[in-house]
């Protein structure tokens, strides 16, 4: 059995694929409806009449997006650290160690596979939420939603490139999630100081909106490429220092 699929039978017997899927999924059909319906259930819950303009269904996908990104990056992070924390436990990381000629062959299947799980659970998540809100609020353009998916897929991959950089500093898994979850909100409160803003990867999560509001694809190329940049450094960086880590 190779370490691809013992990684991907680990999502899924350990049923975090589902979780992941479950998170992104359940906000995709919920955000839509929730912004459609946003006037009616203040009046009824809240008692009080309000008065909104009408929603747009770059309005649908926004929902979807806030929602997602809070709980969603939450469960991968946590999902991802679990797995790249693998020296938390030393018999199974003596167990690892010693069946591979190079460390990277345990950090890349770790890396990318988690990767994948975040950024599929994403999409599904948004497929739903693009259904949703042509039913209930109307058309998106094909095109720049892909691309907003695409950003925002790109994010998580580099989220979870962080989280084996973290492991590699620390060991627990709860410290290896915290840590990995300060940065990447320290980032995003960094985005709207200074010009350097266009560049930093927390940008890319306001694509999928910016995009749907007229915003030109170019405007994330900056992010979208030192993204892909940082995630392939610090997936390095991460397997040069697990390799040097005495277990």
């Amino acid at each position: 059995m190779t370490l691809w699929r013992l990684e991907w039978l680990r999502l899924v017997r350990t049923h975090r694929l589902v979780a992941l899927c479950a998170v992104f999924g359940l906000f995709g059909l919920v955000g839509p409806i929730s912004v459609r319906y946003l006037p009616e259930i203040i009046r009824r819950f809240g008692g009080v009449e309000v008065v909104l303009p009408p929603a747009t269904p770059a309005d649908g996908m926004a929902g979807y997006v806030k929602n997602a990104v809070q709980l969603g990056l939450l469960v991968l992070v946590l999902v991802a650290a679990a797995a790249l924390a693998f020296d938390a436990q030393r018999d199974s990381a003596v167990f690892l160690r010693t069946r591979v000629p190079a460390l990277w062959r345990i950090v890349v299947p770790k890396v990318v596979v988690n990767a994948a799980a975040g950024a599929g659970a994403f999409t599904v998540g948004a497929m739903a939420a693009w259904y949703e809100t042509a039913v209930l609020l109307g058309a998106l353009p094909v095109g720049r939603t892909l691309l907003g998916i695409a950003c925002m897929a790109a994010y998580l991959a580099f989220a979870v490139a962080l989280t084996a950089l973290t492991a590699a500093l620390l060991r627990g898994v709860v410290g290896t999630a915290l840590t990995c979850l300060g940065v990447l909100l320290l980032s995003a409160l960094l985005e709207p100081l200074g010009g350097f803003g266009r560049w930093l990867p927390s940008r890319l999560v306001g694509a999928l909106d910016g995009l749907l509001r007229g915003a030109t694809p170019s405007s994330y190329l900056p992010a979208l490429a030192l993204t892909a940049a940082l995630a392939v450094a610090a997936t390095a960086t991460a397997t040069a220092l697990l390799s040097k880590r005495d277990v």
